[in-house]
């Protein structure tokens, strides 16, 4: 059996829900993004000064590739192999267009912002550790790139906790005033009760 065929195995009837539920494997990858970016936000904005600053920025890359490595992933399933429930017949198009939207905002924010992390590491020219490990300078520092990588990577952190506070709000107002079962698309069935 090859590796697709044991994913289409994942994917199959056993691990789905009803028709409006996203399957395990999505929701799982949808909500270890969840903790991953909230670790992100912690680390980036606390107070880089001091003995720790070294630790938490090495936390922070660590986490930051760790993300981009389940963020792939996820759009690999999710391309291949997941389940997504059709929006509710009921749902106004401008609403259906906003929330795809503001997926894929989401979706290119997460790969953009690991990357642009890890450029300010390597445009900055001096090793760096990641995962415990040391990465090797590969390029003499580069001021330039140095600077708009560090930009970007600032610029886009507000984009994505934009689009975050988006999303959230979204699933307030289905989970809370509109009460039709969007948000339980993406909750656990236990938790979803």
């Amino acid at each position: 059996m090859d590796i697709e065929t044991d994913f289409t195995v994942l994917a199959s009837e056993d691990l789905r829900f009803p028709a409006d539920r996203f399957d395990r494997v999505s929701m799982a990858l949808h909500w270890a993004t969840v903790l991953l970016v909230a670790f992100q936000l912690t680390t980036a904005f606390l107070p880089h000064q001091g003995d720790g600053a070294r630790t938490l920025l090495t936390l922070h890359r660590s986490a930051g590739a760790l993300t981009l490595a389940v963020v792939l992933f996820r759009l690999v399933w999710r391309a291949r192999f997941a389940y997504l429930p059709a929006f509710p017949a009921r749902m106004p198009k401008p609403q259906r267009w906003a929330a795809k939207a503001n997926e894929y905002g989401l979706y290119a924010m997460l790969v953009l912002q690991p990357l642009t992390g890890l450029a300010d590491g390597v445009f900055h020219g001096r090793p760096f550790m990641l995962f415990g490990f040391q990465v090797p300078a590969v390029m003499a520092f580069n001021r330039p790139l140095f600077h708009l990588s560090g930009e970007l990577h600032e610029f886009g952190a507000k984009v994505l906790v934009a689009l975050i506070a988006l999303h959230i709000a979204a699933a307030a107002l289905h989970g809370l005033i509109l009460r039709d079962g969007m948000v339980k698309r993406i909750v656990p069935q236990r938790l979803a009760r």
